[in-house]
């Protein structure tokens, strides 16, 4: 394992493999590393990839202080600082879309290129979930909620072929005061103002049956950044990344393959 300590003490773990130009790879909310697990070396052939551990997850420090995902988002510049990485491209998902929102506006000449999976600018411009997701998600009953955030993340279909284990559920030895310091993290993100200054070539990408982050917010993105693509992959949900892996790869890998020879 290999950390970096950010200016405010705080030491990172961050996990760097394969070989190329680095692709940065952002989880969701609650998440380690572990999130791309299923998918990582799926850009091997082309790139390397970074992940890190979020401060309050798998081997990073967890502070019981204030998150947000502009913390985050400097978080990843320590550590492309660490490794001597000037720029790179920054795929986010979910959270992580969030963070890389914070990494393009307010670090632009770190970002060469950007992904944005099944995620949304935050804010009272977003498109919240239903109620009915808010109450499943809230359930009590052991097993119940987590059943809930199973099928937000995976079709049906793709369920009884795939029975786990499922890396996008959250890392189960994060600390309560952590999970809050996410969840209060995500929810106060709000980059409407940021997205218009975004100058990176720009790729939006979501599941057509995303409930959890309702699809409405990808266009949102794409229409607030400029020149960004948008792409919905059908009959996908909130994994649309694991699930469609073969489509959503290959997207990714041919939109930083083209940007990259842009003049």
């Amino acid at each position: 394992m290999t950390y970096t300590t950010t200016t405010d003490g705080t030491r990172i773990a961050y996990q760097l493999q394969g070989d190329g130009a680095p692709l940065v790879l952002l989880a969701g909310q609650a998440n380690n590393h572990h999130w791309w697990d299923p998918v990582r070396a799926d850009f091997h052939p082309a790139r390397s990839t970074l992940t890190l551990d979020y401060r309050g997850t798998g081997d990073s420090d967890k502070p019981d202080t204030p998150h947000s995902t502009e913390l985050f988002a400097q978080d990843v510049i320590a550590i492309l600082d660490d490794l001597g990485i000037d720029r790179a491209d920054i795929y986010g998902t979910s959270m992580g879309g969030r963070v890389a929102q914070q990494l393009a506006a307010r670090h632009p000449h770190r970002v060469s290129a950007l992904v944005l999976g099944c995620t949304s600018p935050g804010g009272p411009h977003s498109i919240e979930r239903d109620n009915d997701v808010r109450q499943a998600l809230a359930q009590s009953r052991p097993g119940a909620a987590r059943q809930a955030l199973l099928e937000l993340m995976y079709t049906p279909r793709w369920l009884a072929d795939h029975p786990g284990p499922h890396h996008t559920l959250g890392d189960p030895r994060m600390p309560a005061h952590s999970r809050r310091h996410h969840l209060a993290a995500s929810n106060r993100h709000n980059a409407w103002d940021l997205l218009p200054s975004i100058s990176a070539p720009t790729l939006v990408l979501h599941g057509t049956d995303d409930l959890l982050n309702p699809t409405a917010n990808a266009r949102l993105l794409a229409d607030r950044i400029p020149d960004a693509r948008l792409h919905l992959i059908p009959d996908t949900r909130h994994a649309y990344f694991e699930e469609a892996r073969t489509h959503a790869g290959p997207l990714v890998l041919d939109f930083l393959t083209t940007t990259s020879h842009q003049p």
